[in-house]
């Protein structure tokens, strides 16, 4: 964090973040180092019974219309041991054909800031498009473990995250306007990159023969077009 704020001292760093970090220390941390944070924060019977009036409103809505119900509130919440002071809870009342679905996240943003509703779908939800992005790095070689050193992992990491960033500029540049502009990586790598064909080099030219078979040769001269300098 210091290296963070030394190269960038005006940034505002917010942690965001599932109910599995949300604990007293790093709340704590994140209040003393003046960091923002946004965390998930597990339901228990304290914090159904807040909501109460807010989520027979939207079970009514839900009767009413028959369609998925959302009513956001906000409240100062502290548990009654871990916790060493209160803090703000953005609570999504929720229901939905198979019944109840609360959620709550613990903020350290204010309500001047953010509101309750934008704090948990502009803000909180949108962990989950970032979550994406890493999956979409698993699927090009990033969880495996090659080495027993340190290095070796940290360098296959490296490796991993150069294509994942060339496979990104791919889909945005080359694939922009086909039925693949927002194709999941490992489904532009599966289609696009890894099909057979035979390679002929010259002292003038690179000639690629594909199977007169290949199935996407409109989307692959489409990439070609569009990439080509």
């Amino acid at each position: 964090m210091a290296q963070v704020r030394e190269r960038w001292p005006q940034m505002k760093i917010v942690l965001r973040a599932d109910s599995g970090f949300c604990r007293e220390e790093l709340m704590a941390w994140c209040e003393q180092n003046h960091v923002g944070f946004a965390f998930g924060l597990a339901r228990n019977q304290r914090l159904a019974k807040i909501i109460g009036a807010e989520m027979q409103q939207a079970r009514l809505l839900h009767q009413t219309t028959g369609k998925p119900a959302r009513v956001f509130t906000e409240f100062s919440y502290r548990t009654k041991k871990s916790w060493s002071c209160a803090r703000r809870v953005v609570a999504k009342a929720e229901y939905l054909d198979k019944g109840e679905n609360p959620r709550f996240v613990v903020t350290s943003l204010t309500a001047d800031e953010w509101a309750a509703q934008d704090v948990y779908e502009k803000f909180y939800c949108a962990r989950g498009e970032m979550e994406n992005r890493i999956k979409e790095q698993m699927c090009l070689f990033a969880d495996r473990l090659s080495t027993d050193e340190m290095k070796g992992n940290q360098l296959r990491l490296y490796f991993s995250a150069l294509a994942y960033t060339l496979m990104e500029a791919l889909r945005r540049l080359g694939l922009k306007g086909t039925e693949w502009a927002e194709a999941q990586v490992d489904t532009i790598r599966l289609k696009l990159l890894k099909i057979g064909a035979i390679v002929r080099l010259s002292v003038r030219r690179v000639v690629l023969q594909l199977s007169s078979a290949y199935p996407w040769i409109d989307q692959y001269a489409a990439v070609f077009r569009a990439l080509r300098c």
